[in-house]
């Protein structure tokens, strides 16, 4: 089951990339911005990667409020014919402030579950469904919008972690740089994340290219590595984020 799921995850990203006639967007990345999207707006976003895959639903169910629920899939030992296991996340996102000219601003998120790249690759299926997070993403715009910066600090605490079964708390940050050279169609991402603390995960780099078209859609691909020693994190991942009509509104 888990394995047909990840190759059905492959083709639909595949397909989209290959034949969508609308625009997208991927969102692969750990950082997040500030924005919520507008009532009534459904995000369906795919990634396809070396260490994990990931399906993430998100419905703006209230103006400024989206609910997002993920599974992500790993692949642990370079196996694409295998799976090591999934976890889920559940959160809530509240944009709190928005400036004049919707370039920037401030947002709050909170929920269960983590993202794979900040959990010891033993412990990702084990605790990714026992920790509790927050964090306030912070976006600031800069040379007439063609550098966006997101700042993301966060906490974290995870029940019953590792082989002592105890209470493991931490400090994450993620921070990603997006530059526009030429129009607003393309951009050239950075991006850093970890961990310190109970939790302490080694600091990864994300580097990639993103696409987005239109309002409609955004593709990315990007190549994840840690800093120092270990394992190569995340490795090479396309994604892909498809936005609805405005429906799915309460």
């Amino acid at each position: 089951m888990k394995n047909a799921l990840k190759y059905f995850n492959l083709g639909i990203v595949l397909c989209v990339i290959l034949f969508a006639s609308i625009p997208i967007q991927a969102q692969q990345f750990n950082s997040d911005n500030y924005l919520s999207k507008p009532h009534g707006v459904a995000t369906i976003i795919l990634t396809y990667g070396e260490r994990n895959s990931m399906l993430m639903n998100t419905f703006s169910l209230f103006p400024r409020w989206e609910f997002t629920a993920a599974v992500y899939i790993y692949n642990n030992d370079d196996d694409p014919s295998t799976d090591d296991g999934y976890s889920t996340s559940f959160y809530f996102k509240y944009m709190i402030y928005e400036n004049e000219a919707k370039t920037g601003g401030w947002a709050f998120k909170g929920g269960t579950g983590l993202d794979p790249g900040l959990l010891d690759a033993q412990d990702r299926v084990n605790d990714g469904f026992q920790s509790f997070w927050v964090n306030s993403p912070i976006t600031l715009a800069f040379f007439n919008n063609t550098l966006s910066w997101d700042i993301m600090p966060g906490a974290s605490v995870t029940e019953n972690y590792g082989s002592e079964d105890k209470t493991a708390w931490a400090f994450t940050y993620a921070t990603r740089l997006a530059y526009y050279p030429f129009s607003p169609e393309w951009s050239i991402v950075g991006e850093i994340t970890g961990s310190e603390g109970d939790l302490d995960v080694p600091a990864e780099y994300r580097t990639g290219l993103r696409w987005e078209p239109s309002q409609y859609s955004v593709f990315a691909i990007t190549y994840d590595h840690e800093f120092e020693g270990g394992t190569k994190g995340a490795g090479w991942e396309v994604g892909v984020m498809l936005f609805t009509p405005p429906f799915a509104k309460l």
